[in-house]
C-alpha cells in the first residue's frame, strides 16, 4: 500500500520559489519512484520560512524578491571554511574585493588563510563601495579516528536500577557502571539514552526523545545522597523518610514487577532536593556555582525561567498568560524577579546534574575507558517546552518534524517536534546549535546524533495535516557539520551519527568525509544490491558503531527465538496473517545463524557444556561483529542477560510500557546493577570481546 499521488502539485513559479528557499517539492520513497508534494505543503512550509505564496501574485511577488536579493547579495550570511583551504564563497567575490576579518580570539586579518579554528566575523568591501558582513565558521576539516579500536555497553539509564537507585538508574549507577566496566571488562565506552530535561508535570511523557530541553540535562537522574550539601540538611530526620519512601519504590520495581515511574521518583527527589536547597553553600561551591550561572548565561536563566513559570502556569507555554509567551518581555522580566529563588532553584539543580554528568565521565576515563559516556543528542524538542519557548524565533512555528510514507509506514510519521528554521539558523551563524553542542560536550566522550539525517533536510508536516502533506526542508549541511566538527574537535570528542533507514544519496559519504561515524545493525546488514543474503563481516563498513539491536528493536534473544513476532501478535499491530511473519522471521534469522555457523562462530564461551543454544548464539553474534572492521562495537546490556522485552516497541501507546521497564533476565526478573556485575552470562558475553577484541 502507497499514499496516493497529491492531486494539486506546485505550479511552476511555486517550485521555483521553493527551491530558492531549500523546500522540496517532490521525494522518492525509492530509487525508481517520485511523489510530488501537494502545493498545499509547499504553500504551508513556505510560510513558516516568512514567505506569502498563497496566491499566483504573491508567489511571482516573493519569486522577484528572493531573485534580487540574492542576485545582489555578496555573501550568504554564514560562510563556511575548512582549516587549510579557503572558502568556497569567496571566489564569487568581485575582483579587488577587500577583506577584514575579526577573529573569535580577537585579532584582525585581511586574508582568510590560515584561520584559526572558531566563529569569526568577516566583511568584504567592493572596489565599488558595496560591504557585506557574514560570520565565518572555519573547522578542522575531518575528525580524528577514534583512539583504537573499542567495544562498550549500550544502556538505558532509568532501566539501570542499583541497590541505591530512587526507583530508576541514575547518574551515580552511571558512574558505577562506567567505572566497573572500564576496569573489569575493558570496555571502552558506555552509550546512554539522552538526559536532555523532560516536560515537568504528571504525568510526564516518559520517552527520553521528545524534551523540554536539549540544552540543558534532567535533574530526575542525580543521585541526592552523592550532593555534598545533604549531609548538612537541617531535618535529617525528613531526608530519611524520603530514602524510606524511594526504597519502596525501589523494591516494588525490583520485585513486585511495578514498572518505572519517573513521576513518583522525581516527587521525591524534588522534595529531597528542595531541603537540600536551603543548606548555604561553602565558599569554595558558591564559586564553583557562580561560574557555571557565569558560563551558562543567557540560556541557563531563561531555560530556569521556564520552569519557574511552569510551576505557577503549566507547562505549555502557549497557554500562559499573553505577555509571559515572550521570553524577552517586560511581564516576564517581572515574573522573574517575583520568582528569583524558584529561578535560583532550577538553575541551582542544571549546576549540580551537569557536576554528576562530568564525575561520570570521569570515572569512565579513570577506568581506562578511551572515550567514556557516549551521550544521545534527540533529533528535536517539545513545543510546548523550554526550548521551544526561549528560542521561538529559530523555530518554525505551526510545523512538526516526521518522515514522509514509505513501504513500511503508508501514512507517514508525525513526531511532534518543531524543526529548527534553516535561514535563522545561517543569520545568526548557528549559535543556538553551536550552544548546543557546546553543553553536552561539556560532559560527553562522544556523542551520538539521533536521525543524523537531520543535518542535511528534514520533512516538515503542516499543523492539523498528516504526515502524507508534508515536504522536505533542506538545511545547510556543510555549515551544520562545520559546527559539529568545530564542537567536538575543541572537545576532543567522537560523533556518532544514527544513519540508519532511508538516507539521501550522499549523506553518508559526506558524514565519513568529516570523521562522524555512522551506525550499523547486524540484521539490516545485507546486500541489497544483490543477492539480498547477509553481508559477510568483510563488506562492512569501519567508519561504524556496531551493534546487534537498538533501543527500538526486539532484543538479540527475541529475535533468534522469533518472541518479537509474537509480542507483536498480542497487541495487534500485525499488518499480515501471524504464520507469514513467523515464517518470515524464522528465514530471516537462519540465514543469519547459517552464516555464524559457517563462519565456525557459533560454539560456546565460559559456560562449557551449561552454555544454552540461545547464549551461544548470541555470543556468536558479537564474535561476527568483531569479524567486522567496524571501529566501535556496542553491546545491548540487556542482551548480556538474556532479556527478552524491547525498552521501546514503535507504534505504540499505552499498548505497551515504552520506556519504563527496568533491565530484566531471561525469565522477566529484574537484575539490578549488582547483579550484572556479577552475572556469569555477562561475563561470558564480554569475555568474547575481550579476547577477540583490540
Amino acid at each position: 500500500m502507497t499514499a496516493p499521488r497529491p492531486a494539486d502539485p506546485p505550479s511552476e513559479d511555486l517550485s521555483r520559489l521553493a527551491a530558492l528557499h531549500g523546500v522540496a517539492t517532490s521525494y522518492s520513497p525509492s530509487p525508481d519512484r517520485s511523489v510530488a508534494a501537494s502545493a498545499t505543503a509547499v504553500t504551508l512550509t513556505l510560510a513558516a520560512l516568512g514567505v506569502d505564496a498563497s496566491t499566483p501574485g504573491a508567489v511571482r511577488a516573493a519569486l522577484a524578491a528572493r531573485e534580487g536579493e540574492l542576485g545582489a547579495r555578496l555573501l550568504p550570511p554564514t560562510v563556511v571554511g575548512w582549516s587549510g583551504s579557503p572558502p568556497a564563497a569567496l571566489a564569487a567575490l568581485p575582483g579587488g574585493t577587500r577583506l577584514r576579518i575579526d577573529t573569535e580570539q580577537g585579532e584582525s586579518r585581511t586574508a582568510a588563510d590560515g584561520l584559526p579554528p572558531g566563529v569569526h566575523r568577516l566583511t568584504a568591501t567592493t572596489p565599488d563601495g558595496r560591504t557585506a558582513t557574514a560570520h565565518l565558521i572555519v573547522a578542522p576539516p575531518r575528525l580524528p579516528a577514534p583512539p583504537g579500536r573499542s567495544y562498550g555497553l549500550l544502556v538505558q539509564l532509568y532501566s539501570l536500577l542499583s541497590r541505591r537507585s530512587w526507583g530508576m538508574g541514575d547518574l551515580g549507577d552511571l558512574a558505577e557502571l562506567a567505572g566497573w566496566a572500564g576496569r573489569s571488562l575493558g570496555a571502552g565506552f558506555v552509550q546512554v539514552n539522552p538526559l536532555h530535561a523532560a516536560v515537568p508535570g504528571a504525568p510526564t511523557d516518559p520517552s527520553p526523545y521528545r524534551p523540554s530541553s536539549r540544552r540543558f540535562p534532567d535533574p530526575v537522574h542525580l543521585r541526592v545522597e552523592d550532593v555534598p550539601e545533604a549531609a548538612y540538611v537541617e531535618d535529617p530526620g525528613r531526608l530519611r523518610a524520603l530514602l524510606e519512601r524511594s526504597g519502596r519504590l525501589r523494591e516494588a520495581v525490583l520485585h513486585q514487577r511495578a514498572l518505572i515511574d519517573r513521576d513518583a521518583v522525581w516527587e521525591l527527589k524534588r522534595e529531597a532536593l528542595e531541603l537540600l536547597g536551603e543548606v548555604p553553600l561553602a565558599p569554595g561551591r558558591r564559586a564553583a556555582y557562580c561560574d557555571f550561572l557565569a558560563g551558562q548565561g543567557q540560556a541557563l536563566e531563561d531555560h530556569a525561567t521556564w520552569c519557574a513559570l511552569a510551576e505557577v502556569h503549566g507547562s505549555d507555554w502557549h497557554r500562559w498568560p499573553t505577555g509571559l509567551r515572550d521570553p524577552r518581555s517586560a511581564e516576564t522580566a517581572q515574573a522573574r524577579n517575583g520568582l528569583m529563588d524558584r529561578v535560583d532553584f532550577w538553575s541551582r539543580l542544571a549546576w549540580l546534574t551537569d557536576t554528576q554528568l562530568t564525575a561520570a565521565q570521569r570515572a569512565g576515563r579513570e577506568a581506562g575507558m578511551p572515550v567514556g559516556i557516549v551521550h544521545d543528542l534527540a533529533v528535536g524538542v517539545h513545543p510546548g517546552g523550554a526550548d521551544a519557548w526561549a528560542q521561538q524565533e529559530y523555530f518554525a512555528a505551526g510545523m512538526s518534524v516526521g518522515a514522509p510514507p514509505d513501504a513500511f509506514n503508508a501514512r507517514g510519521q508525525d513526531w511532534g517536534l518543531p524543526p529548527w528554521r534553516p535561514d535563522r539558523l545561517a543569520e545568526s551563524g548557528y549559535a543556538p546549535f553551536r550552544e548546543l553542542l557546546r553543553a553536552l560536550f561539556r560532559y560527553a566522550g562522544a556523542l551520538r546524533i539521533d536521525h543524523v539525517m537531520g543535518l542535511f533536510r528534514l520533512w516538515w508536516v503542516p499543523q492539523g495535516h498528516p504526515p502524507t502533506e508534508g515536504t522536505y526542508v533542506r538545511y545547510d549541511a556543510e555549515a551544520m557539520l562545520a559546527v559539529l566538527v568545530l564542537e567536538a574537535s575543541r572537545a576532543g570528542a567522537l560523533v556518532i551519527g544514527e544513519d540508519l533507514g532511508t538516507v539521501e544519496p550522499g549523506v553518508r559519504e559526506a558524514l565519513r568525509e568529516r570523521g562522524v561515524l555512522g551506525t550499523s545493525v547486524l540484521w539490516f546488514e545485507r546486500d541489497w544490491d544483490g543477492h539480498g543474503r547477509p553481508l559477510p563481516p568483510d563488506g562492512w563498513r569501519a567508519d561504524c558503531l556496531a551493534t546487534a539491536t537498538t533501543h527500538d528493536l526486539p532484543s538479540t534473544a527475541a529475535r533468534l527465538t522469533g518472541e518479537h513476532v509474537e509480542l507483536r501478535d498480542s497487541l495487534g499491530l500485525l499488518t499480515r496473517p501471524l504464520e507469514e511473519e513467523r515464517a518470515e522471521a524464522a528465514a530471516d534469522a537462519g540465514e543469519w545463524l547459517s552464516l555464524l555457523s559457517r563462519l565456525g562462530l557459533l560454539h560456546g564461551t565460559g559456560g562449557g557444556s551449561d552454555t544454552s543454544s540461545e547464549e551461544a548464539e548470541i555470543q556468536a553474534v558479537h564474535r561476527f561483529l568483531l569479524r567486522t572492521p567496524a571501529r566501535m562495537i556496542g553491546v545491548w546490556l540487556p542482551d548480556g542477560v538474556g532479556d527478552r522485552r524491547p525498552q521501546n516497541l514503535p507504534g505504540t501507546w499505552d499498548q505497551y510500557p515504552n520506556w519504563r521497564l527496568p533491565i530484566a533476565d531471561a525469565r522477566g526478573r529484574p537484575v539490578t546493577l549488582e547483579d550484572l556485575a556479577a552475572s556469569p552470562r555477562l561475563h561470558a558475553l564480554m569475555e568474547v570481546l575481550r579476547d577477540g577484541g583490540p
